[in-house]
């Protein structure tokens, strides 16, 4: 029975994510650009504000997840440049790779299929955190400075700063605003699974050594701090599951365009992305059964 419930919840995910590296390999034309800015520009804006504001999730609820993530990722951090001085990586290269997991494309249907829409509400908190640290932080060691601009002209940044007062006051969305918002929010998900399949199709991989790796790294790392994190935060049961499996996943491809904007060994990156994703589809089945079925941290 166990064995089925853990299938239920990463077939569907698997199965997006095929969709679109089966798509993209047999030569089927898929706009990134466009179905990427529909996905950035509305569809998670409208993710994010509809689940933080429709479903039960209390302002405290979403600072505790939010200060949660920015914790972990400090342990990330801390933990990942020591890994990298030990084994003599460079750091601006494998850093932001190995300090931010693919919290969207996977994180989020992987929590809502593992602790349903509470699951979903906490997944969100945690990936609107996550974002915001990847796009100043993550750019700033890939670049070797900090644009604020970016984060400031971010859709999801007002989407958490709107809903903010309405889960502070209670406040009633008008009904076509809210399936309007709901409907826009619909299609986000399944869409960010597919264009993850896409783009792990087009990555152009040169080197598989480093990236294994980092790979290996990424997941042992993010298991570790999330599940240290949510122990000392003593979060309930739900809270402390989607910490954990978010802080687990694989590495955000995001990090793959970051090198490749700024010149940090992007083949090495794509290989470590690609990796690290495969063998997420692996270790995560391992980490739902511990979050949800064993307990843990707890």
């Amino acid at each position: 029975m166990i064995a089925l419930d853990l299938l239920g919840i990463v077939i569907p995910v698997f199965v997006c994510a095929i969709i679109g590296f089966v798509w993209a390999k047999l030569g089927k034309a898929f706009d990134s650009e466009t179905i990427t800015g529909l996905t950035v520009q509305i569809g998670t804006p409208c993710l994010v504000f509809d689940t933080l504001t429709r479903l039960d999730l209390s302002l405290q609820d979403f600072g505790t997840m939010a200060l949660a993530t920015a914790v972990a990722v400090g342990g990330f951090g801390a933990l990942a440049l020591a890994w990298l001085h030990l084994s003599g990586m460079d750091r601006r290269t494998f850093l932001p790779a190995l300090m931010f997991p693919n919290s969207g494309n996977i994180g989020l249907p992987t929590c809502l299929f593992a602790f349903g829409d509470r699951g979903l509400a906490l997944a969100v908190s945690f990936f609107a955190m996550m974002i915001m640290l990847q796009f100043t932080v993550g750019i700033g060691i890939a670049s070797g400075r900090v644009s604020w601009r970016t984060i400031v002209t971010a859709p999801v940044l007002y989407a958490v700063a709107a809903a903010i007062p309405v889960m502070a006051f209670d406040l009633t969305i008008p009904p076509v605003a809210g399936k309007t918002l709901h409907l826009l929010a619909g299609f986000t998900i399944p869409v960010m699974l597919i264009a993850l399949g896409v783009s792990l199709a087009k990555l152009e991989i040169r080197s598989l050594g480093d990236g294994l790796a980092v790979a290996l790294a990424r997941l042992l790392i993010g298991f570790g701090i999330g599940t240290a994190v949510a122990w000392a935060f003593d979060l309930p049961p739900v809270a402390a599951g989607v910490l954990i499996l978010q802080s687990s996943m694989p590495i955000a491809v995001f990090s793959y365009l970051f090198a490749l904007r700024y010149g940090r060994r992007p083949e090495a990156v794509a290989g470590a992305v690609l990796q690290s994703t495969i063998l997420g589809f692996i270790s995560l089945p391992i980490v739902i059964y511990l979050v949800r079925f064993a307990g843990l941290p707890f």
